[in-house]
């Protein structure tokens, strides 16, 4: 006999089916380690990254002087030449050609100059591209202003992280607000690392991005926490290891959280091709690029990083002490999606408790189409003798 009490929902229901309705059963708890082994990697590179070569900061965060110079008759050839001719190594300048409604510009980036440095280049700009020199804007930006942004988003951070600790404490509990904070703390040095190790440059409107993703991250792992509170309750009477409540409250909620994910997804996309690919709204790529970065590894957190770390903080406790390195998987795990009980578990942990919470005297407990039912078979009724 079968031992898959469902065969009519696997017959109903393929794949997509099943993630569609929240019917999957996939072990996240059993897969922990590899999220975060992978985590712990990344971690590491962004650390040997930022010691190794730090980050690309943008003209706003160490100072220099830009020119917008409209580019009609000039290319970007062109300017690195006007720049080498006055003196300005065009090697480390930052050239990029803009698109916009009123026309193309070309944007020139460069170290701090002195002022007679800045009005003579100004005036080569304005010969090279065939202009009026008021057509051509000058802007010197000193490092302390970057500096002062830093130190605000730094602390606005910081108060953040302590008011929605305090929050998720109460509505919730605290381990489920460390687990959270963990899991954020992690997508912000992941999304910083990327830019330290792809050269990204960082501006203000990274920095705004940065803090933005915060609220993405959060709200996707309390998604999360929230169903796995309604399933501690639900059974709270059933005995059984907290990895059970953890997987099945992320496979009931896993479609969701691919629905959040790509809905906040598509827009940046739109923005990131649309507004800086195409528009060439440099500003748009720098905070679309940050946003893009921070909800993928906000989704990757809220699901192996917050979930498996809640699972690990909430084993220590007394009541689920005892199941700690069993949960169920496979069938036994689809029949708890599904809404069954967890006699099996329950079973389990009586004959552990019986032996004396050894482990080494465990039997081992073998599945039977008659332990996975949510309830015992009715008797057959006995048929009267007629005479």
């Amino acid at each position: 006999m079968s031992t898959d009490v469902f065969p009519m929902a696997r017959a109903r229901r393929g794949r997509g089916g099943r993630l569609y309705h929240g019917e999957t059963a996939i072990d996240f708890y059993g897969r922990r380690w590899w999220g975060l082994g992978g985590s712990a990697l990344l971690l590491v590179i962004t650390i040997v990254s930022m010691f190794a070569s730090g980050l690309n900061l943008g003209l706003d965060f160490k100072g220099g002087v830009s020119w917008e110079v409209p580019a009609a008759h000039l290319t970007v050839g062109q300017a690195k030449s006007v720049l080498d001719a006055n003196g300005v190594n065009s090697t480390n300048a930052k050239i990029q050609q803009l698109s916009s409604a009123s026309g193309t510009q070309i944007l020139v980036q460069v170290g701090d100059q002195s002022v007679a440095k800045r009005e003579q280049i100004k005036e080569a700009l304005a010969t090279a591209a065939s202009v009026d020199g008021a057509a051509v804007s000058v802007k010197a930006v000193g490092s302390t202003w970057g500096r002062s942004i830093t130190e605000k988003a730094v602390r606005a951070l910081i108060i953040f992280l302590i008011l929605v600790s305090l929050f998720i404490a109460w509505r919730l509990e605290w381990r489920m607000a460390l687990a959270a904070i963990i899991a954020m703390i992690h997508d912000v040095l992941i999304s910083v690392g990327v830019y330290s190790v792809f050269r990204f440059e960082v501006t203000p409107a990274t920095v705004v991005a940065f803090l933005t993703i915060l609220g993405f991250s959060l709200y996707d792992t309390i998604v999360v926490f929230d169903k796995v509170k309604d399933n501690t309750s639900h059974y709270s009477t059933s005995r059984m290891p907290y990895a059970d409540v953890i997987n099945v409250s992320m496979n009931q909620v896993l479609m969701r959280s691919i629905n959040t994910s790509v809905a906040a997804v598509l827009p940046v996309l739109s923005l990131l091709i649309l507004g800086a690919g195409v528009m060439g709204a440099v500003t748009l790529r720098e905070f679309a690029l940050a946003l893009l970065v921070g909800l993928l590894t906000g989704s990757y957190s809220s699901i192996f990083i917050a979930s498996p770390l809640l699972a690990m903080f909430k084993e220590r406790e007394a009541r689920f002490k005892l199941f700690r390195g069993t949960h169920a998987t496979k069938i036994e795990l689809e029949r708890l999606v599904l809404g069954g009980s967890p006699q099996a578990k329950r079973d389990a942990a009586r004959q552990r408790a019986d032996a004396g919470n050894d482990d080494s005297v465990l039997p081992v407990v073998k599945s039977t189409p008659q332990s996975l039912l949510t309830h015992p078979p009715r008797p057959r009724k006995k048929k009267r003798r007629t005479s």
